[in-house]
């Protein structure tokens, strides 16, 4: 017999939420009932600003009528269809909708279901082509200091944040070189955009290539713009240089896109903001607007054509998931990139970029602030660590910024971070700022 919760729904020692402090949480729970447009409501009708589009992912803003009738015309026609010898119309479509936006030779898509699926994904497809191509000893990653690629064992394994990895090794074999990460606090504190420079720091993979043998690697993997790990920008000369040492190497490059792509940075993917493609693009969270999960990964035609077998009756890629091009996500998709073209969503968050960057950078010399990163629609205000206590202010800074000023922001470590949706307002912008200066200044 199935135990009715009804009677103590908000009972809230049965879930155990990730990456949060649950015990102070359940003492002082933060409930969002209620989305729409930049703001968020609690159960007491009290309305708070997103200031962080969802967690990176709600990029046109909450409740957009266009994707939530689109997910209720699929659900009521197609609620579910096999991925694994079958496939659904709308799956098709959106494929085709976004090979056309990539950037030109990335002619196939992968689905899966999330980030850490698609870092994942990247990792199988990559070692499985020089499989194919008969360079199998090619079997290592390279990845970036305080980079993200999710949770999964893989994805997990090549992130560069020490508090994702402790306690959960020994990591997968062959991903543990590290690039460093491209920023000079001496020089690039309080910046707008991408520092000048930055070649210097993508030679250190001749230095791994040199150590390991080039041709035991198989792919380097590096989010166009640092996103959990703080907000830092690529420098203007570092990707390129990167593709190119790539090309020299044969090594695969991949671009974690999960964050950076859909307007992020005022352009379908960064890829095409920095002038460089990639062999594989990874993404998720802006797809749908966070509407329905999705992720995937987007490949070149030369990575799909390795898999092709001989025979027509044989399998490509043993790989795959349950909900991969779910019908409901796919829908969602389609809605999203035709709400993303009819509101011109990408060029007004280029437009919107120095306003926020200005904003972001009025907040030099408030208390505690020590530095402040801005490119596209995402900031860090990074502020002095409490001694002893790393991690302490910036969790403070949460419980103000909802209680006192009702907003949601983002934290790592000590660091604000603000991602506004591509449909934020000068207004808005200004109550973000006023709001995480009215934190600063209340911050011990």
């Amino acid at each position: 017999m199935l135990e009715d919760a009804s009677a103590n729904p908000n009972d809230l020692q049965s879930y155990w939420l990730p990456f949060t402090p649950n015990r102070s949480f359940k003492e002082r729970p933060r409930l969002l009932v209620k989305g729409e447009g930049m703001y968020y409501w609690d159960k007491a009708g009290r309305k708070i600003l997103d200031a962080i589009s969802g967690l990176w992912c709600v990029n046109a803003g909450h409740a957009q009528k266009s994707i939530v009738a689109a997910i209720q015309a699929q659900a009521a026609e197609l609620d579910y269809a096999p991925s694994f010898h079958f496939a659904h119309p709308k799956v098709v479509t959106l494929a085709a909708r976004l090979t056309a936006l990539a950037p030109k030779g990335l002619e196939n898509v992968f689905f899966c279901n999330s980030g850490s699926e698609a870092a994942d994904t990247a990792m199988k497809i990559a070692r499985g082509y020089f499989s194919a191509k008969g360079q199998g000893g090619r079997y290592q990653f390279v990845s970036r200091a305080r980079s993200y690629h999710g949770v999964n064992f893989g994805g997990m394994s090549l992130g560069g944040l020490p508090n994702n990895l402790k306690g959960f090794g020994p990591l997968v074999p062959g991903t543990e070189h590290r690039l460093p990460l491209p920023y000079d606090p001496a020089r690039d504190r309080y910046s707008k955009g991408e520092p000048e420079g930055g070649a210097g720091y993508a030679d250190a993979l001749e230095t791994i290539c040199a150590e390991q043998g080039a041709d035991t690697i198989a792919a380097v993997i590096v989010e166009p713009m640092t996103g959990s790990g703080g907000v830092f920008a690529s420098p203007k000369a570092y990707l390129p240089r990167l593709r190119e040492i790539c090309d020299r190497h044969g090594i695969l490059l991949i671009f974690d896109e999960v964050i950076t792509g859909f307007g992020r940075l005022g352009h379908a993917f960064a890829a095409e903001r920095y002038g460089v493609v990639p062999d594989m693009i990874t993404f998720a969270k802006g797809v749908t607007n966070g509407a329905v999960p999705m992720g995937g990964v987007l490949v070149k035609k030369e990575i799909y054509d390795a898999f092709v077998p001989d025979s027509d009756y044989a399998i490509d890629i043993f790989h795959g998931y349950t909900y991969t091009g779910h019908p409901l996500a796919a829908a969602a998709g389609i809605a999203t990139l035709d709400l993303y073209r009819d509101e011109g969503l990408f060029e007004r968050g280029l437009k919107l970029e120095p306003v926020f960057a200005d904003a972001m950078l009025s907040l030099k010399g408030a208390p505690h602030v020590v530095d402040i990163r801005s490119v596209g629609l995402a900031a860090a205000i990074e502020m002095e660590p409490i001694p002893g206590a790393a991690g302490k202010r910036g969790y403070d800074a949460l419980q103000r910024a909802f209680f006192d000023e009702n907003m949601v922001v983002r934290i790592s470590g000590d660091t604000i971070v603000l991602i506004p949706a591509l449909i934020a307002t000068d207004t808005e912008i200004a109550r973000m700022t006023d709001g995480v200066r009215a934190v600063l200044n209340r911050l011990d």
